[in-house]
């Protein structure tokens, strides 16, 4: 259903972006999730099988230096305004300011649990903040996380190279465990399993969490259990199981993106979020 070639039906879909979220990991091997962002056009399809990426992480973002080598990389093209996303997984290297990636996968997705938003700035609002490090969450994060009704997750197969995907619900689906241990359900999606095959053969993973009205991050990198329990399944509405992540390292950037949106309506497969 998918291959190398990106079909040229993508091309003005991809050229007209303003975001991207890309997975990779860092020389240490931790994944992380992060976003890209930009004017339409900064996402430039070339070929059958070359993106060029007008933007690089911000500074202080853990994969800010990662491209210097080519390296796996996931791309999710998420237009929150039309429900609409494509995946594409592949290599990456960084020349000057820009990403150069070669595809390997890619596929449009189902618009299952995405919420609609709609971008309202795209200026600039200053420079991104310092990085702000821990090993747990805050309770400010912890707060943030437990209100979030999105959600991106990139993992890394050896064998099969990086991807990078989006997790949606009401907001509440995601719940925090502990300073360092948060759970969300796992929706019925397109069947793919790209991501629980990843995380099945290397737990390692990265979390995103966007402030999408002041365009500030929170990212997590650890590792993600799937738990086939069917009775803590059943404590989320609509969940076929259960993800248990651990955390290893938090990084919050403030204004680590010039895009600013606003909400319009949540998905309306969204099943309800558990009473806590």
């Amino acid at each position: 259903m998918f291959g190398p070639e990106i079909p040229r039906g993508f091309f003005p879909f991809l050229r007209a972006q303003h975001m991207l979220i890309i997975g990779a990991a860092d020389d240490d091997g931790a994944v992380w999730s992060t976003i890209l962002s930009g004017q339409p056009g900064f996402t430039q399809p070339v070929d059958e099988r070359t993106i060029v990426i007008d933007a690089l992480p911000a500074p202080g973002d853990p994969l800010r230096g990662a491209f210097e080598e080519n390296r796996d990389i996931g791309v999710l093209a998420l237009q929150p305004q039309t429900r609409r996303r494509i995946r594409a997984n592949g290599s990456a290297r960084r020349h000057g300011d820009r990403l150069l990636m070669r595809t390997e996968q890619v596929l449009g997705n189902c618009p299952k649990y995405l919420q609609s938003r709609v971008v309202t700035s795209t200026g600039e609002a200053g420079p991104p903040g310092a990085p702000l490090v821990s090993g747990e969450l805050d309770d400010g994060q912890r707060r943030w996380i437990e209100t979030a009704d999105t959600f991106f997750i990139a993992s890394l197969s050896p064998e099969h190279g990086a991807d990078s995907s989006h997790r949606g619900g009401m907001p509440g689906f995601v719940t925090v465990t502990g300073p360092r241990t948060l759970r969300w359900p796992d929706y019925a999606g397109n069947q793919f399993y790209m991501t629980l095959g990843n995380l099945h053969l290397n737990p390692a993973c990265g979390l995103l969490f966007l402030d999408w009205e002041n365009g500030h991050t929170v990212q997590l990198t650890g590792t993600g259990r799937i738990d086939w329990d069917r009775e803590k399944a059943a404590a989320y509405p609509g969940a076929l199981r259960v993800v248990e992540f651990t955390v290893d390292t938090v990084v919050q950037i403030d204004h680590a993106s010039s895009l600013r949106w606003t909400l319009q309506e949540y998905s309306r497969v969204n099943p309800p979020a558990p009473a806590h």
